[in-house]
């Protein structure tokens, strides 16, 4: 029997969606399904929700079990055909508040601290030895399985299972599948939507919509640079930074403008605080959803596992997708994080973590080559990837010089902080982060 295992099925809305699809799959759906986290309560939520799903969409067809704890965690992986990992090592309390508060001490401003800039690094920094435990196990008990990787920082992540483990990986991400159907239909080009032919490629998070045409072949960057600039001029919105890159750099980028404020030093910056109102860059997001999904959550909690008549439509995440063509062999296209082997991007090293797009059939995941971005897409995102594989390597090593090295090199607290303060951010960032960071010295 096929088996799929969910590593932080906890994340109870994110499991409901991907299981929820491959009940709704005819060729997935008569699986084994093993739920695994740490927190017995969600674990037993998410486990109740399923088993209502599998029961009104799937007549029971799927077979569900959970498994609590570490010490369950290799007969959760036991032969397992496909793992999703979904993991938020640390939580929102400590780790997240910590990630905000103490670079905040030194003038570090972010909006959501989860890819880059010194929470992203941190986030890092305390996720990936939990899955090199993941990789272990998984190369003892279930070594040919497809690990879908959603847990970001992606990049950093997915990079470093590619490069020091043997587990084939594959990251995936939203923003590739909705980007140009949102900024189309931002700047009121709807009618251009259906048949459009798009090219994607880049890193997590600052991906380029390199190429959009219409159903006719007809190049749509004309019209959007023209309306993305008067947009900006005439009134305030949440996609300010965005629409300033197509109108700076001459590109869309794939993920939103409250992620890229904080990738560069363009737009948050201490001696200029207008910059904030002026982009409408919302300081501290991630912490205010994080507020906001807490309040509610119990509510909503208690509504989806009281629910008898809970059902589920299949989605558009990848993952079900991605399962279905490489257990039938009926080949799909996605955008993918994959390693820069053969250096698919040109501009890039090969051990460079890039998304683009992929054929996946049973033979596998086989990504596309791009060769070169523009040259000013290629220093954007090299600014990203430099701090991504220093971050990589100071997991590895576990080094706390190699760490300091690579916040050095991120470029908004290259741009704000001494040498001195970054070092003391550091340590302090470590400290506090208690044992989530212990194996730093």
């Amino acid at each position: 029997m096929l088996k799929i295992t969910f590593l932080g099925a906890g994340s109870t809305v994110f499991a409901r969606n991907v299981l929820g699809d491959v009940m709704c799959t005819p060729a997935l759906r008569s699986c084994e399904i093993a739920l695994y986290d740490i927190d017995a309560q969600r674990l037993k939520e998410s486990e109740q929700i399923l088993q209502t799903i599998n029961r009104n969409v799937n007549e029971s067809r799927a077979v569900i079990q959970s498994y609590l704890g570490e010490e369950n965690r290799k007969d959760a992986l036991r032969g397992a055909t496909f793992v999703v990992n979904a993991v938020q090592i640390g939580g929102y309390d400590p780790c997240t508040v910590i990630d905000f508060e103490i670079p905040k001490k030194y003038g570090l401003r972010q909006t959501i601290a989860d890819t880059l800039g010194i929470g992203g690094i941190m986030r890092a920094l305390r996720t990936i030895p939990v899955m090199a435990d993941f990789a272990r196990d998984m190369e003892e008990v279930c070594p040919d399985a497809w690990l879908l990787n959603y847990s970001n920082p992606m990049a950093m992540l997915t990079g470093y299972m590619l490069r020091y483990t043997n587990i084939k990986t594959v990251g995936l991400c939203h923003s590739v599948q909705c980007c140009s159907e949102c900024l189309l239909r931002q700047l009121g080009m709807d009618d251009k939507m259906e048949g459009r032919k798009e090219l994607i490629a880049g890193i997590n998070h600052m991906g380029w919509l390199l190429e959009i045409r219409d159903r006719d072949g007809n190049d749509l960057y004309p019209e959007i640079r023209r309306r993305a600039k008067e947009m900006n001029a005439s009134k305030i919105h949440d996609d300010m930074v965005r629409f300033d890159y197509i109108d700076k750099f001459g590109y869309y980028c794939t993920e939103s403008s409250e992620h890229n404020a904080e990738y560069n030093p363009f737009y948050i910056k201490s001696k200029a605080p207008e910059l904030i109102d002026r982009f409408n860059i919302p300081l501290d997001e991630y912490i205010s959803r994080c507020i906001n999904q807490i309040k509610g959550w119990k509510e909503m909690s208690e509504k989806l596992v009281t629910d008898p008549d809970l059902t589920h439509s299949r989605t558009g995440e990848y993952a079900s997708y991605i399962m279905e063509a490489i257990y039938t062999d009926s080949p799909i296209r996605i955008g993918g994080n994959v390693l820069n082997t053969g250096h698919l991007i040109s501009d890039f090293p090969e051990h460079a973590c890039v998304e683009v797009p992929c054929l996946v059939d049973g033979a596998g995941i086989h990504p596309t080559r791009v060769g070169s971005l523009p040259p000013v897409l290629a220093a954007m995102n090299m600014t990203n990837i430099n701090a991504q594989l220093l971050t990589i390597y100071a997991a590895h090593t576990r080094k706390r010089e190699d760490i300091l090295r690579a916040v050095m090199l991120e470029p908004r607290c290259a741009a704000e902080l001494t040498i001195d303060e970054m070092k003391s951010m550091v340590d302090e960032l470590i400290e506090a982060h208690g044992s989530y960071m212990a194996m730093y010295n």
